[in-house]
C-alpha cells in the first residue's frame, strides 16, 4: 500500500513539473498611473501630463515579459503655464500637425518586446514606440516591484521627436533659429501601477 502511495505521489509530482509555466496578466490602473512629458528649448522648458488609455503587462516569475501601453494624446495637459489663454494656446499647438497631429493620431502606443535584468530591481526594456502612426525602437531603464497581485514600475523614455515627423523649430531641419530653437529630444517619465485581476492567469507553453 505504501509503495502504491509513493508511486501515486511521484506520478502527480511529475505531472506538475511537466505543466507549462504560469504567467499572470496585469492591468494598468489608469487612475493611479501617470505619464509626465517634458520638452526643452533654448529659452526654457514646458512640461505636463498625458493620460493612459489602457495598458497590460505579462508577468512570469515576478518578471515582466511583455506589455502594451496606449497613451491618450487628446489628454495632453500643460502644467507650467499659469495663464489660461497661453496654456490653451500651447496645448492647441502641441495637438496640431506641427507636433502630434492628435486629430489624425489620437493614440500613441508602446509595445514592450524584450526585458533584461540590469541590477537590483532595475531592468532594461526594449520595445517599439508608435507616434503619429510612425514606429521606431526604443530602449530604457525602469525599476520594477512585484508584490503578489500588485506591480509598480517607473522610468523615463528619451524620445527623438524628429523620428516621428515632428520637425517644428528643429535645428536638424531649420538652421539659424537662434533662441527660437526647440531641442529634438523630449522625455516621457512614467509611473505605472498595475494589478493582476481575477481570472487573468494563463498557461504559457514552453
Amino acid at each position: 500500500m505504501k509503495t502504491k502511495s509513493r508511486l501515486f505521489y511521484t506520478v502527480i509530482f511529475s505531472l506538475v513539473l511537466a505543466l507549462p509555466m504560469v504567467a499572470a496578466e496585469y492591468e494598468v490602473d489608469k487612475k493611479k498611473s501617470n505619464v509626465k512629458w517634458n520638452g526643452k528649448k533654448v529659452t526654457g522648458e514646458h512640461y505636463g501630463t498625458i493620460k493612459l488609455k489602457s495598458g497590460t503587462l505579462e508577468v512570469e516569475d515576478n518578471k515582466i515579459e511583455s506589455g502594451t501601453f496606449h497613451m491618450d494624446m487628446t489628454s495632453i495637459v500643460n502644467e507650467d503655464l499659469k495663464s489660461k489663454s497661453t496654456n490653451a494656446k500651447l496645448v492647441g499647438h502641441l495637438k496640431s500637425d506641427d507636433f502630434f497631429s492628435v486629430d489624425k493620431h489620437p493614440v500613441s502606443t508602446l509595445v514592450l518586446t524584450n526585458v533584461k535584468h540590469k541590477t537590483g530591481n532595475v531592468y532594461v526594456f526594449s520595445g517599439n514606440l508608435t507616434i503619429k502612426g510612425i514606429t521606431h525602437p526604443v530602449s530604457f531603464d525602469a525599476s520594477v516591484d512585484v508584490d503578489n497581485d500588485k506591480l509598480t514600475a517607473n522610468g523615463k523614455i528619451e524620445v527623438d521627436r524628429t523620428l516621428y515627423d515632428i520637425k517644428f523649430r528643429s535645428g536638424k531641419f531649420f538652421p539659424d533659429l537662434g533662441n527660437k530653437l526647440i531641442y529634438d529630444t523630449f522625455s516621457l517619465d512614467f509611473n505605472i501601477v498595475a494589478t493582476a485581476g481575477a481570472g487573468t492567469a494563463m498557461l504559457i507553453t514552453k
